[in-house]
């Protein structure tokens, strides 16, 4: 399996609308229940595609059970990271230090070994991301930084399970988008309904309505950042797809700045650099 233009090209999309989605439950005013709102619009969303590409083979369905379980953490501190800190801290170390867990376990979990330009890629990226978030802020946040680092450890767990579910559907005869169509039905149930139970229907149903065509967007966004993800990781390296994806930092600090007024400083500067130069570098592994 190589990293090719066509799959580089890919994720990179996929990076910003994974970006995109984060964006806009970063700047709504109840990020539980947006997430909440996201996710189970995004089950409607998947409904109609299982038409269109089917159920994955049945090997495969372990492995959208465990990422169920598993996303419901995801979801969790998520939510608790945007509560108590900014887009701008809280997505770089959530997604800074998953590619190096990934790539650290993928030669036990997928068995691949990436070559000494690949690492210097990975390494570059997480490095990069890892400027860009942590800064002084971080001490005076010390509940954003923990919900941040635990979501890091949740996404490395996922991104794994769900790689190795994606390639068993290709293996049995399926395809990649078939397994995240049918995770995406099932997934944000779980936390949905425990955040529309906490807070009630007299809450959450207006909230839904007025949210719900911005929640189809970002529900559309998400479907297909992970779609693009998966489906890559079944034609290249889990690590570098994983490592790759995470130019959605840089994605994320442009929408902070942009959209929610956050300061674009000289240390996003440094850590844009860093994370350009190892993406370089993971085309080049």
């Amino acid at each position: 399996m190589t990293l090719t233009w066509g799959v580089f090209a890919a994720v990179l999309f996929g990076a910003l609308l994974h970006a995109s989605w984060n964006a806009m439950v970063k700047s709504s005013s109840d990020k539980a229940l947006d997430t909440a709102v996201i996710h189970i619009i995004g089950s409607f969303v998947a409904l109609p595609l299982w038409l269109l590409v089917g159920l994955p083979p049945v090997q495969s369905w372990p492995y959208i059970a465990a990422s169920c379980v598993i996303h419901i953490a995801y979801y969790i501190a998520l939510v608790g990271a945007y509560r108590h800190g900014d887009l701008s801290l809280t997505y770089p170390l959530m997604r800074g230090v998953g590619p190096m867990l990934v790539a650290l376990s993928a030669s036990m979990t997928v068995g691949e070994t990436l070559s000494p330009m690949a690492w210097v890629g990975v390494m570059g990226v997480c490095a990069g991301v890892l400027v860009l978030g942590l800064s002084r802020h971080a001490l005076e946040r010390p509940k954003a930084v923990g919900f941040a680092l635990a979501n890091a450890v949740v996404i490395a767990l996922y991104t794994v399970i769900d790689a190795l579910g994606a390639r068993t559907a290709v293996a049995h005869g399926g395809n990649a988008w078939q397994y995240v169509v049918t995770l995406f039905v099932f997934d944000g149930w779980p936390f949905g309904l425990l955040v529309l139970w906490r807070r009630g229907y007299a809450v959450a149903w207006p909230y839904a309505r007025a949210r719900a065509p911005m929640a189809v967007i970002g529900a559309a966004a998400s479907l297909g950042s992970y779609g693009i993800a998966l489906w890559a990781m079944t034609r290249a390296p889990v690590a570098l797809v994983a490592a790759l994806r995470e130019t959605s930092v840089l994605f994320a600090a442009l929408l902070g700045s942009w959209l929610l007024k956050e300061t674009f400083t000289t240390r996003r500067a440094i850590g844009t650099a860093v994370i350009v130069a190892g993406v370089l570098a993971l085309r080049l592994g």
